[in-house]
């Protein structure tokens, strides 16, 4: 068993390592191996630089470098990526090595965080059963834009690797290249991670927010031509201390009074960072804000947040210009690069040395400098210095950036911030998989009937709901969700199961239940004897009449111990029960042993069993607990209880 993996370094909680390998190498030539590497590499992040260079990153961008031949992991590329708060980056990588695996065929990526194969966990619910965290060791994979993973071989012959070993990276790689066909994922799992990134990459612009702020000049020039920059001031202000607000009780750097109003882009987890945090700014700051009730109160709030957040920034620089990055011309790859985005038509048709042709040269190098020259070592990162660098760099007219404050496009709205309960709750619905085939979920109708529907659905899906789970099969690793309350058809032999039930209970009663597989034991040691009787020759045996007699009578004995009990009057009796009782009292020639027999009556179960939940869901008071979480896991939904009483 190859047990390397377990040697694999820690990955942080809030980061994604991602890996690319070519499908079939030739293992004999280890240069040529890396300068295919190299320019897959170049191929690739021309291919993908029109989406990056618009995206604005929480943490760390996406970056890839060549990795060497190390144990029995081949060489690839790779790379690792810090997403912070906001884990739609992760998603988004994930589109990417879609996009870049679908594009170029001889490559296959390999994605994985802390939890482990994270894509396993969006399609849980239809994964196969021998495939689970200790098995799924180098076996997923995407591949020409799906994901595959390597079957479970149970015979020799077979395509796939067995459970209880791990392959090697070369070898799954082998299996993947030869039956590529035999390891594509279901269609079940392949839709549930197709789901999870439905949009993109139009959900890029989405998850923008543009919002009006008042801002430093120096912070509005700086922002307009590094959008990107926007991300750290706004961790540096989120993530603020004490000892950083000393350098915002004097504004060195972006004075106040040089303020103007400019639209900004934030993604969206940004700008709730930014906007829900309360901050109250130091009066020696010189910043001031207007009364809640002005008008532009939002956008002075706004910009007051995000220049603490610079300040804060160019505070913690502290580079002399001597150490500055090297121009990326320096790098081997950049000439590369740069050809392969002249062929993709990223400058289109501007001339060079135009102002159009250098924005897109600056956007370029940015981007290059961030994917491949520096992110692999966080530690030279220095966006503060980043921000004094572009600052240095640009002239601007503080009267020209007034004067556009009348051209500033509509901001967005916020309300996305603000969330109902009931949109909550179908946002949860829709990420877990569920709520697609309730219709009475997604029309609005009359409350009335909406009601009606509501209560129907419920009670009848609760009984047949919890009969299913218990049904269903169990272990030491805990009890199976079924996965769907409504089985499909199936066919089955009835004598076989009416002959096993016999052998088991001697009969299907209804009236049977979960207790009476337990008292089955009990009842061996008459089982011994009929045995006995059967290896002397003799055919005798209990026939299931007699079993079920004798079980009848058992429960009976304890039926008449608990009537001296109030165990009775914690369950409900059913209707024909409750008539039958009346009935009896009401007669003056009926007998004690009449009484009696009258008092002992089967329960209504169904009844007992909602009695219970909805009970149980009542003491909850809307809060997580066992009875909601069982009825949601089986997919169950209960209307809220109107009546408190």
């Amino acid at each position: 068993i190859n047990m390397d993996f377990l040697k694999r370094p820690p990955i942080p909680e809030d980061a994604v390592q991602y890996q690319l390998f070519l499908v079939h190498p030739d293992p004999s030539d280890a240069e040529a191996h890396e300068r295919v590497l190299q320019q897959i590499l170049q191929n690739i992040l021309a291919e993908i630089a029109p989406l990056l260079m618009q995206y604005i990153w929480q943490h760390q961008p996406f970056n890839l470098r060549y990795h060497p031949e190390k144990g029995d992991v081949p060489a690839h590329l790779g790379g690792v990526t810090q997403f912070g708060d906001n884990v739609e980056d992760e998603w988004f990588i994930v589109y990417l090595l879609k996009h870049i695996t679908q594009t170029f065929s001889d490559v296959a990526a390999v994605v994985y965080d802390n939890d482990g194969q994270f894509l396993l966990i969006e399609a849980a619910e239809h994964l196969p059963k021998w495939l689970d965290p200790d098995s799924s060791e180098n076996r997923v994979f995407l591949f020409r834009g799906e994901l595959h993973i390597l079957p479970n071989r149970t015979r020799s012959g077979e395509v796939g690797w067995p459970r209880n070993s791990v392959p090697a990276v070369g070898q799954a790689l082998e299996v993947l290249h030869s039956h590529s066909g035999s390891c594509l994922a279901k269609q079940p799992i392949r839709s549930a991670l197709a789901r999870r990134l439905d949009g993109y990459p139009d959900k890029i612009q989405q998850n923008f927010h543009r919002a009006h702020c008042y801002v430093p000049a120096g912070i509005a020039v700086v922002l307009s031509r590094r959008p990107d920059l926007i991300a750290p001031a706004v961790s540096a202000f989120y993530l603020r201390d004490p000892v950083d607000l000393q350098a915002c009780r004097t504004f060195r750097k972006f004075p106040p009074d040089t303020r103007v109003l400019t639209s900004l882009k934030f993604t969206r987890c940004l700008y709730a960072q930014l906007q829900q945090q309360s901050f109250v700014p130091d009066r020696r700051s010189g910043f001031t804000l207007p009364a809640r009730s002005h008008p532009q109160y939002r956008a002075h709030e706004l910009g007051m947040k995000l220049a603490h957040g610079f300040e804060i920034l160019c505070s913690k620089s502290g580079q002399s210009s001597s150490e500055k990055e090297a121009s990326v011309s320096s790098n081997p790859l950049w000439r590369g690069f740069l050809d392969s985005l002249r062929k993709n038509g990223y400058f289109k048709s501007e001339l060079e040395g135009s102002v159009r042709y250098k924005d897109l040269m600056t956007s370029a190098e940015s981007f290059f400098r961030q994917c491949v020259t520096s992110t692999h070592r966080p530690d030279i990162q220095n966006p503060g210095q980043e921000v004094m660098n572009v600052l240095e760099d640009a002239s601007y007219s503080l009267e020209e950036l007034k004067n556009q404050e009348a051209h500033l496009p509509p901001e967005d709205s916020d309300a996305w911030l603000d969330i109902s309960p009931q949109e909550l709750e179908r946002l949860l619905e829709e990420r877990g998989g569920r709520g697609v085939s309730d219709g009475t979920r997604k029309t609005p109708q009359p409350d009335e009937e909406l009601q009606e529907e509501e209560a129907g659905y419920s009670l009848i899906a609760v009984t047949k709901g919890m009969k299913n789970f218990i049904n269903a099969t169990s272990s030491h690793e805990g009890a199976e969700i079924p996965r769907s309350c409504l089985a499909e058809p199936f066919s089955f032999d009835p004598d076989a199961v009416t002959s096993a039930l016999d052998r088991l209970l001697g009969s299907n009663d209804d009236e049977l239940d979960s207790d009476d597989f337990e008292d089955d034991d009990d009842e061996k040691g008459n089982d011994v004897n009929d045995d006995e009787e059967v290896q002397n020759g003799e055919s005798q045996e209990q026939t299931g009449a007699e079993a079920l007699d004798n079980l009848r009578k058992y429960m009976d004995e304890m039926d008449q111990e608990l009537q001296s009990t109030n165990i009775g009057k914690s369950f409900t009796q059913n209707n024909r029960a409750s008539n039958k009782a009346d009935a009896s009292k009401s007669s003056s020639s009926a007998t004690r042993s009449e009484l009696v027999e009258d008092e002992i009556q089967p329960l209504d179960v169904d009844l007992n069993l909602v009695s219970n939940l909805l009970e149980s869901l009542a003491s909850q008071a809307g809060l997580a607990g066992p009875a909601s979480n069982l009825l949601q896991s089986l997919g169950i939904h209960i209307p809220p209880d109107a009546d408190q009483s």
